[in-house]
Formats: structure tokens, sequence, C-alpha cells
């Protein structure tokens, strides 16, 4: 049986680079995918611009992160500026968007993703694809679908979340994770669009619209941003940046405020023509029929959407749920197993678009990927 320093079981950027952070300390280190290639959630990620991560100080960026974790610690151990320079490790420049968010100069995750596989080679790093992980047996031994087996003197997983199945991405190895003790939370949406009952009248009026320059709360927190009206409900980055709030809640609502820069007294005061709605706005709002301009001015600033439920988890761009943090020790390592890692999406957070995803996966990667080395 073939023995390795380290092995990293899943290609996407948390275990990529795990594996480039242990290569550096001189570690041999094979990474395993079960796909033909590694990397297919990065590329996708990025078939709309890669957003690397976000700018902004760190005591506001780890404000973004729910579920537990030691996020200043982890990004204080590989922050947004590391993975804005390791980037320009690579040869290629990055630059910052008005709205905060960080994208590589070419904007696509291709051009990242070939020139980190040629500086993984020059670390001697071996990638090992069509190799899907199976079990775990005693004595740190991983055992493959294609009947291979590998004992390794410590391993890393990274086998992702539950959204994007045809990545690779696709949750099933939750059930072989509780069958070794280990407890795990059911993947579950995040950032997803969200089902709610239209009428006939606001679909005919508004459907594929966007609902811009509006407020939405859900519980106690409340964004700034933009929805999507679309058949079964709302698409958008307002409501996917909520969506930890409405799981919470046993009977989810939002409620938007169509006109922020506007109180209820203003609007009242104003003709109804001089309020300038976008179309989905006035189309949800005539559908409420209040008369009244008084009425209809606390609804344009208080607009309640009861929703049904989230859309399924391989529409979802992330996943929340998955290893509890309980189950690991600082460096990221199963106390049940020891010289046994994971991170990224394996476990238990969750984090809104905006590049704050990608930037937890390196985090993550890069504490496992260094203790693994270490142990």
């Amino acid at each position: 049986m073939e023995t390795v320093d380290i092995a990293v079981i899943g290609g996407g950027p948390a275990g990529l680079h795990a594996a480039e952070i242990a290569a550096g300390m001189g570690r041999r280190v094979v990474v395993f995918d079960g796909k033909p290639s590694v990397g297919r959630k990065f590329l996708v990620a990025g078939k709309g611009g890669l957003n690397l991560t976000h700018g902004g100080a760190l005591d506001g960026f780890i404000l973004n992160y729910q579920g537990g974790g030691d996020w200043e610690g982890l990004l204080g151990d590989f922050s947004n500026h590391d993975l804005r320079e390791w980037c320009h490790g690579l040869g290629l420049e990055t630059f910052q968007a008005s709205s905060g968010r960080v994208y590589p100069k070419a904007l696509k995750g291709a051009p990242v993703l070939r020139a980190w596989l040629v500086r993984l080679r020059e670390m001697k790093v071996e990638i090992r694809p069509k190799h899907l992980w199976q079990d775990l047996r005693p004595g740190n031994i991983l055992h493959f679908a294609n009947g291979v087996e590998i004992r390794a003197k410590s391993i890393v997983f990274a086998l992702g979340g539950g959204s994007w199945p045809k990545t690779g991405s696709d949750g099933g190895w939750i059930a072989k994770f509780r069958e070794l003790g280990i407890h795990c939370e059911p993947l579950v949406s995040s950032n997803c669009g969200w089902e709610c009952d239209w009428s006939p009248d606001i679909l005919a009026a508004a459907e594929g619209l966007p609902i811009k320059n509006i407020h939405v709360r859900a519980g106690a927190k409340s964004v700034a941003g933009e929805l999507l009206l679309t058949k079964y409900g709302l698409e958008g980055g307002a409501i996917y940046a909520l969506g930890g709030e409405l799981r919470k809640m046993s009977e989810p609502f939002i409620e938007i405020d169509f006109k922020p820069t506007f109180s209820t007294e203003q609007l009242a005061a104003k003709q109804i023509g001089e309020w300038k709605l976008s179309k989905p706005a006035a189309a949800i709002l005539a559908a409420s029929r209040f008369q009244e301009p008084a009425q209809l001015a606390e609804a344009t600033k208080n607009f309640r959407i009861p929703l049904l439920r989230p859309r399924p988890l391989d529409e979802a761009i992330s996943s929340a749920g998955g290893i509890r943090w309980s189950e690991l020790d600082e460096n990221l390592m199963l106390h049940k197993f020891p010289g046994v890692f994971v991170c990224g999406e394996m476990i238990d957070w969750d984090a809104p678009t905006g590049g704050y995803l990608l930037q937890a996966a390196f985090a993550t990667g890069s504490r496992a990927g260094k203790a693994a080395a270490g142990f």
C-alpha cells in the first residue's frame, strides 16, 4: 500500500490551497478528486466574474460569517489582503470594484486556475483525478471507489458543501462522516432564491424585472440592494444576504422599503404619480389594493411578503450546515481522528456572496494545510 505525507481529498479552492501550503512546508502532497479534473466549481463561480474576496478592514469583514468558528483568527492568518497578494504572486493583477468586491483583472476563473496548477506542479504537488473517496479506515487509510487504498500521515478533507452537484460538490460525504461518528448539521440552501405566491397580475406585469434601490429586512437584519421578481418568488443579492435570518423563522417573511430615501410622511404628502416607483414595485403595491395615500405610503415603506421555502439545494450558490465546530480543534482537526483535518464548505458556517465564500475557502484551507504539514 502506498504511503504519502499528506492526502488532500477534494480539488476545490480549499483543498488546492491546503495542498499548496503543505507543499510549501516541504511535505509530499497528493490531491485526490472524484471528477476528471480539479477546480470545477471554481471555474463555474468565475463565469460571471471571479469574485475573489472583498475589501475592507478585518473587524467588519468577520461580521459576515455566521454559524460559529474563530473567524478573527482564521482571517487573521489568511486575510483578504493575503488573498490578493496570492493572486498577484501568480502573475495576475486584481482590482477592487466600487462595491468593494475584489476580482482578478482577467475576471474569469480559468486564467487563475491555470496559473495555480502550474505553481502546484512546480511545487511537486501530485493531482490524481477520478479518485472518488469512499471510506476512512483505521490507521488513516483512505479507500477510493476505483479500489485504490492510500495510507496518509495526515489527511485534509475538502469535499465542499451540497450546492452545484455537477461539479462534484454534492454533499455525499455527509452520510459517511455520520457513520464515522462525526456530528454534522444537514446541508441546506444558502445564497439562494426564496419561493412565494405571486398573483397572476403581478407576474404578468413584472416577472423577470429587477426591484432596485430598496432596503430589505428579515428578523433583526436589514440590507440595501436589489431583488429579481421570478415566477416562483424572489432572487437577488438582498435576499441571499438574509438567508441565515430567514432560516431561523418558522414562518419566514421579508419587509421591503421601496423608497428608502423618503419618510412615510414625505410620501403621503406627494401625489402617487410623483413617487417614481419601478414597474415591479408598482405591481406589488397595486395588488395590495390600498387606496388611502397614508396607507399606501406605509405599505411602500414596510411591505411584508410571506415566503414559503428556499429554492432547492442544487440551485443554491452555496450551502450552510456540515461538520459542527465542536468536532474540530483550533487547527480544524477532528477530535476523534488525530491527523485528519477538514476545511471549506464541509464545516458548518454561512456567509453571503461578495467574496466572502472564496475567502473562507482559502482561509480554512490555509489553516488545515499548515496544521496537517506540522502534525
